[in-house]
């Protein structure tokens, strides 16, 4: 019997969270506005994370979802696994997750994520869980700066102001902006919302080169359409209410 239906879901404490992602995602940094972390274990034993929280631009953020009050999405900001689980693994403990926060937070309606098709892949465990892919946009906001990746938001908030220099500064002195894309994904908890933007064929993928696993160029990233409905892969709706940080546990 595959041991993926054995896998638990549990919120967890944020230390315990951000640890294992600075040593599994491949960034091996944290987001420090998620408040939500759902830790995957496997007999007792931790082998992924899903943090949850507010998105660094919220305000732009919500206009892609028709209607969408102040508190009604999250962004799924990190995702990290290790190597231990099988196949599968990862798109069924996103789909109980899901489920966690829409019977325990049923205000959430929708839930956003990007894919870094620049460094790490182009969102293939998000296809299998049933997102819509809203948007390939090529990537401006990643750079290579003094031997080092870092982001166009963060030279822009947070160095400029220990540093002086900012995305525009870094590019004067040698900074190179990385080739490839990033890839917007939404999923709608609620059905009936109606998202805003052009919902694109996950063949648009391929289409412009935009393909990317594991950090490595691919082609035929998919041949499957985006689902009108979430595929189900198992997981009861856990009955235990959800206090965004205290502890609940969602087995199969």
């Amino acid at each position: 019997m595959s041991i993926v239906k054995d896998i638990q879901i549990k919120v967890i404490d944020s230390k315990t969270a951000n640890a294992f992602i600075k040593k599994w995602h491949y960034s091996g940094k944290v987001v420090a506005n998620s408040s939500l972390h759902l830790g995957c274990f496997f007999k007792n034993v931790l082998h992924g994370v899903m943090s949850y929280g507010t998105p660094m631009d919220k305000r732009k953020m919500l206009s892609l979802v028709e209607g969408t009050s102040w508190n009604e999405m999250l962004e799924l900001n990190r995702m990290a696994f290790d190597d231990i689980l099988p196949k599968n693994s990862e798109s069924r403990c996103l789909s109980i997750s899901f489920k966690m926060i829409k019977k325990n937070a049923p205000h959430i309606k929708w839930i956003l994520s990007f894919s870094d098709g620049t460094q790490s892949g182009d969102g293939t465990i998000y296809r299998a869980t049933g997102f819509y892919l809203t948007q390939i946009k090529k990537n401006t906001g990643l750079i290579l700066f003094n031997g080092e990746i870092v982001s166009r938001m963060t030279l822009d908030t947070t160095d400029i102001k220990k540093t002086g220099i900012g995305y525009k500064q870094a590019l004067n002195n040698g900074a190179k902006i990385l080739d490839g894309y990033q890839l917007r994904y939404i999923y709608l908890l609620d059905k009936s919302c109606k998202i805003t933007v052009p919902i694109l064929s996950y063949s648009k993928i391929d289409e412009i080169g935009a393909g990317m696993y594991k950090g490595k160029k691919r082609v035929n990233s998919s041949k499957v359409e985006h689902p009108d409905n979430q595929p189900e892969e198992g997981g009861a709706v856990p009955t235990l209410t959800l206090h965004i940080n205290e502890g609940l546990d969602a087995t199969r």
